[in-house]
């Protein structure tokens, strides 16, 4: 059985890790194609990538769209969450499921009916849209993330604070929000994972001003490249980063 046992696991990380592996390998391929044989090493796609003005400002721009429509989905998923937490109201089933519901809807559909939504409201496509189509998308993985971290114990502190005098600002701000430290540092770096690789709204709602997987996605038109294999890899280096930031930091506090 524990053989079994680690088969299984080696399988489902190879299963996991393998195309990973692939785009990181042949990112330094020198040739024009992306594909086996493995024909040398180079780092001139990197050099062409970092020094290459439009994709630098796809970059640039994905980072403001993920990190600002992030941030917005944080403090809107926690205030909800705050109050339908706190509070039994009539209607709170309804209403948390109205708050979830987006995620059960393609992103296709949403992007669509943002589209027309903005055109109806003379709002061309934009960053800002798209930000905003961001927010829809990732709110309610914030709400979810942040309702099911709220036990008795956060409630009962709560509760505690009000009954002492504190203001409800005062109690989200000094009591609920580092209590659930871990969970709001989950719910946003989540959503900025979300949002950073998030290819359909972006698509529909931006024009000039374009993020990375839409840069990407024009790119790709024109066939293979070890270029975008080299952008996969830098991207995924940076998110790799960021874990292990959070994970020797944030989360061992936590846990100790």
């Amino acid at each position: 059985m524990r053989i079994l046992s680690w088969a299984y696991l080696v399988a489902a990380f190879a299963f996991i890790l393998l195309p990973v592996a692939v785009l990181v390998v042949f990112s330094f391929q020198d040739g024009r194609l992306p594909v086996p044989p493995f024909r040398g090493a180079t780092l001139k796609w990197y050099a062409e990538v970092l020094s290459d003005r439009k994709l630098m400002a796809a970059l640039g721009n994905s980072a403001l769209v993920a990190l600002g429509s992030s941030a917005v989905a944080l403090v809107l998923g926690f205030l909800a969450a705050s109050g339908l937490a706190r509070v039994a109201l009539p209607g709170s089933a309804l209403m948390r499921g109205l708050l979830v519901a987006p995620m059960t809807v393609s992103t296709l559909i949403i992007g669509l009916g943002l589209l027309q939504m903005f055109s109806q409201a003379g709002l061309g496509p934009s960053l800002l849209t798209t930000a905003i189509g961001h927010v829809v998308i990732n709110l309610p993985l914030c709400f979810s993330i942040l309702y099911a971290a709220m036990g008795e114990h956060q409630k009962n502190a709560m509760r505690a604070a009000r009954d002492l005098g504190a203001s409800e600002w005062r109690v989200l701000w000094l009591i609920s929000a580092p209590m659930l430290a871990p969970a709001l540092a989950a719910a946003f770096f989540l959503s900025v994972t979300f949002s950073w690789d998030e290819f359909i709204v972006a698509f529909l709602l931006t024009r000039f001003d374009v993020t990375l997987p839409v840069e990407i996605w024009s790119m790709l038109r024109s066939g293979l490249s070890p270029r975008t294999n080299a952008i996969g890899a830098l991207v995924f280096l940076v998110s790799i980063a960021i874990v292990v930031a959070l994970e020797l930091t944030l989360f061992r506090k936590a846990r100790t």
